[in-house]
């Protein structure tokens, strides 16, 4: 390959010496973007996970609300506050769960629901929550139990 300048002046560089040249410019390159790219992606999925695990801790503390002796209408008005909150950055899967233990609440008309369906409501999104935290989980709705603790 000859190539001609302005000048006349004549170059001579064959193909393989050109790629010599530009392949380890062009990796170089490609490679500092990858890196670049996956650092950031990685960082903000990071910040993400935080974000969630503590709004996640929120609700589940603002649970007790609805659960034996600790029953409060101030804690369950806290949880729907952070309820409404939690549209914006909770998963389906904790959405559902959350709205199936309103709905039994509600479904309860003031009386205190059936003990067994409200430990299942509650498990139930602690599981979702921990899928969505950790990807999996083998724990069932029944692995989570509440503790009433009695003064005395």
């Amino acid at each position: 390959m000859v190539l001609e300048y302005n000048e006349g002046r004549v170059l001579n560089m064959d193909i393989k010496t050109l790629l010599l040249v530009l392949i380890p410019i062009i990796v170089a390159i490609i490679s500092s973007y990858l890196t670049y790219f996956f650092t950031v992606k990685s960082r903000k999925t990071e910040v993400m996970l935080r974000f969630k695990e503590e709004k996640y801790s929120n609700l589940l503390v603002l649970l007790q609300g609805f659960v034996g002796r600790t029953t409060s209408g101030e804690l369950k008005k806290r949880f729907f506050e952070e309820q409404y909150k939690s549209w914006l950055y909770c998963s389906d899967g904790v959405v559902k769960a959350i709205n199936d233990m309103v709905q039994l609440v509600i479904n309860s008309r003031g009386n205190t629901p059936d003990a067994e369906s409200g430990r299942k409501a509650v498990g139930n999104i602690v599981i979702e929550m921990r899928k969505d935290l950790l990807g999996n989980t083998k724990l069932t709705s029944e692995d989570f139990q509440y503790t009433d603790v009695i003064e005395g």
